[in-house]
């Protein structure tokens, strides 16, 4: 409990590290950040909010992590992933469903990406591939 009533923001890890301690009661900041730029940054009214956040959340946050883990260890040692059963009543509601892909993607196995230049688009569009993503980005 002690740990929820002191929040710590550790912004980075980094050596030369300032320590400042804010007017929020139990935020303290750990950063390398000029206290200036804090102070624009993180006004009181930001630090309360994060630290009612925090102090909210943290345990939970913490729960999540560890059945992360075990999630993790479960996969890792050979167990199905699957949907959870109590959600198959979401998955099964058709206003969840989307519309299906257009005819040219569904079938997205054999699919060329390249550069937009006269050759490789051709060549693209003689080879087979059921999809062709030209790539404008160096153009």
């Amino acid at each position: 409990m002690a740990r929820l009533q002191n929040l710590a923001i550790n912004l980075f890890h980094l050596e030369h590290v300032v320590h400042i301690h804010t007017m929020v009661q139990g935020v303290k900041i750990h950063s390398k950040v000029a206290p200036q730029a804090q102070a624009e940054l993180f006004t009181d009214g930001a630090l309360k909010f994060l630290a009612a956040l925090h102090r909210t959340f943290e345990s939970t946050r913490q729960s999540l992590l560890v059945a992360r883990e075990d999630a993790q260890r479960r996969y890792d040692s050979g167990v199905v992933l699957n949907f959870p059963p109590e959600t198959a009543h979401i998955r099964s509601e058709p206003s969840w469903h989307c519309a299906p892909p257009a005819p040219g993607l569904e079938d997205r196995r054999i699919e060329i990406t390249g550069p937009t230049d006269r050759k490789m688009v051709i060549n693209a569009l003689n080879s087979g591939a059921k999809t062709f993503m030209a790539d404008f980005e160096g153009t």
